[in-house]
């Protein structure tokens, strides 16, 4: 685990297939991760976030559905995480 830029509070947590990041400041809490794959995302333990708990693609796709943006994901492979929105704020559709 490394804080990866400067003071933003952004940590990496790296595996073999798959490095995950989590920005502290930007998570709103709704455990889409937790529940997506509690043995990787496990905030009762410290690493709270072991990559190699679970497939690299298993844990991109929990990844992807963090609803602020506070996780990402690069993989060992090259692939990158979406693009995430530059505010906290979200969007609701009309």
């Amino acid at each position: 685990m490394s804080d990866t830029t400067g003071g933003t509070g952004r940590r990496s947590y790296e595996g073999r297939a798959i490095t995950v990041t989590f920005e502290a400041a930007r998570c709103r809490h709704a455990a889409e991760c937790v529940r997506g794959l509690p043995e990787v995302f496990d905030t009762a333990r410290r690493p709270w976030i072991r990559p190699d708990a679970a497939d690299a693609g298993q844990v991109a796709e929990v990844v992807r559905r963090c609803p602020s943006g506070a996780l990402r994901y690069e993989r060992a492979d090259g692939e990158e995480g979406p693009q995430r929105p530059s505010s906290t704020e979200g969007t609701r559709p009309e």
